[in-house]
């Protein structure tokens, strides 16, 4: 009337189930889970609802357009620095970069963590934005490294690969973060942007090179940019790069103002093909 039952040691049991726990976790993968190929790859819906996405989580740092921000690289270009697939974007958009200002997914405190999908739907829309890289830089790199420690005088405030001034910001990066005619027009009009100052990379919202004049108690006047400022003291660096942390309560005067200290680039002074080589220059340093 009634079947036996069939009893199964520990080791039958493990022998058993294990080939079908190993089974089921290939057959319920996830539709969206990284690959080193977007499933969204073309779609214009995905490129749509990844540009909303972009907005929420990416344009603060890399800009409207993904065209560069004052911390995060131009992602329009088709060669990037640091993934070359685009399973390579989908692991630097979950992960981050150490050591850098490129932050894990959902850690930027700006929007809110993104599902595998909101990745890939970001990815095709960096995609649908990229243009083609020309066939050969407009300028010539080498004459823009002449220029850049010669003629130009660009080296007297500016620092690249380690060489040059502080009195503005370091310009290792700018030409794979700005865009080529973002580089012309803040040497043409320095002060339309200012740029972004000498801060922490994880910082959110970094000073920029305002220029400031004060005027201690002894009547010292003292010009120069700021580096750092709270609510009681100011740090700057004046024109000949000498660093001064004052208490703002024994200043006779404290102003600012968003003029740029770096004089205006005219086509009288540097011409635009001179320019042109610089930014190649530029561009050649960021891509490294």
């Amino acid at each position: 009337m009634f079947q036996k039952q069939t009893k199964f040691s520990a080791s039958q049991f493990v022998a058993v189930t294990l080939p079908l726990m190993i089974l089921m976790l290939f057959c319920v993968s996830p539709v969206f889970a990284a690959d080193d190929r977007n499933p969204l790859a073309g779609d214009a819906k995905a490129a749509k609802a990844g540009e909303f996405q972009f907005r929420i989580n990416c344009a603060l740092c890399h800009g409207l357009g993904a065209r560069g921000g004052g911390r995060g690289p131009d992602l329009t270009r088709a060669v990037k620095k640091h993934t070359h697939s685009d399973g390579e974007m989908f692991q630097v958009i979950s992960n981050g970069i150490p050591g850098t200002a490129m932050p894990a997914n959902g850690t930027n405190g700006q929007g809110v963590g993104m599902t595998d999908e909101e990745i890939w739907q970001i990815i095709t829309y960096i995609r649908s934005q990229e243009v083609k890289a020309p066939a050969q830089a407009a300028g010539s790199a080498a004459h823009g490294k002449e220029l850049f420690y010669g003629d130009a005088n660009c080296s007297t405030c500016h620092m690249v690969e380690g060489k040059g001034g502080r009195l503005g910001p370091e310009l290792n990066t700018v030409g794979g973060s700005r865009t080529h005619e973002a580089i012309i027009d803040s040497v043409r009009n320095p002060s339309r942007r200012l740029a972004w100052g000498l801060t922490e990379s994880t910082k959110e919202f970094p000073q920029e090179y305002e220029s400031i004049t004060v005027l201690t108690a002894d009547r010292k006047e003292i010009k120069g940019v700021t580096l750092n400022e709270d609510s009681f003291s100011v740090q700057i660096m004046d024109t000949d790069e000498r660093i001064h942390l004052l208490q703002k309560n024994k200043l006779l005067s404290f102003q600012k103002n968003r003029q740029s200290a770096m004089p205006k680039y005219g086509a009288d002074i540097l011409s635009d093909k001179d320019l042109e080589d610089i930014v190649a220059y530029l561009i050649g340093v960021g891509a490294k």
